[in-house]
């Protein structure tokens, strides 16, 4: 953290990248932007550094991020645009990036409308007979370290019987640093999911767990390392920046 106050013309053009950001945002709990520069570093179209972070951060798809973190060095940028309360890069620039989902934010994102309304009326094979389910909610755990796990409960709609329907898979980041892969499914003790439905439901998972959910107007995520911890999954990796969202 820096440990001196921004001036106030730091804290103008942060304020700006901030209200650009928020209007990315679906929700947020908060959010800060700290730009650093000086004057003679501005009016040559420079800042030394900008830091974001946000709690509580919900996008797309209703999926929430508990905590983002984004860290850019030497940052070129218009400076006849600055007195206008605007944030114009004039370069693609790199940054770090560090992201934390909790078990609670994609299981809310699971069970959204969004996803609730394609995993109805879906042709599946139960005991070795054809069926139709209606997965009604679904359960979603970080119960131990490299490993999630997923219980549904599934409605039979020729007769209105309720199952349920539980594995356990290894999360993996794809080879483009972009999607998360569920893989080495093992199923528990209620088997009665089958392949149709496992297919669907990982199907789902990847889109929601696909990191293009999270980039904001102008920067794209990349991760290259997956740390899931009981409860928490983090994500650290990195960011191109091309502009900042406009407020």
């Amino acid at each position: 953290m820096f440990t001196d106050k921004p001036d106030l013309g730091e804290q103008a053009i942060s304020k700006a990248a901030e209200i650009g950001l928020s209007t990315q945002l679906d929700e947020v709990e908060n959010l800060e932007v700290d730009i650093r520069t000086n004057p003679l570093k501005l009016m040559q179209g420079e800042l030394e550094s900008v830091r974001i972070s946000g709690e509580g951060l919900v996008m797309k798809q209703d999926l929430r991020a508990e905590e983002l973190k984004i860290e850019v060095s030497e940052v070129a940028i218009n400076p006849l645009k600055v007195p206008f309360g605007e944030v114009e890069l004039t370069r693609p620039t790199d940054a770090s990036a560090e992201m934390v989902l909790t078990e609670q934010d994609i299981e809310r994102a699971f069970n959204s409308n969004y996803i609730k309304d394609k995993l109805q009326n879906l042709p599946v094979t139960i005991d070795g007979h054809p069926a139709t389910v209606n997965v009604r909610s679904v359960q979603f755990r970080l119960p131990e370290a490299g490993k999630i796990a997923l219980t549904t409960e599934i409605e039979l709609t020729e007769t209105g019987e309720i199952k349920q329907a539980d594995f356990t898979a290894v999360p993996q980041v794809d080879a483009g640093g972009q999607r998360l892969l569920l893989q080495d499914v093992e199923y528990g003790e209620h088997k009665e999911a089958s392949p149709e439905l496992t297919e669907a439901i990982l199907a789902d998972a990847s889109e929601l767990l696909d990191l293009r959910n999270f980039n904001l107007q102008g920067m794209t995520l990349r991760i290259h390392q997956l740390d899931v911890q009981p409860g928490r999954l983090r994500l650290i990796g990195e960011a191109v920046v091309e502009q900042f969202p406009k407020g």
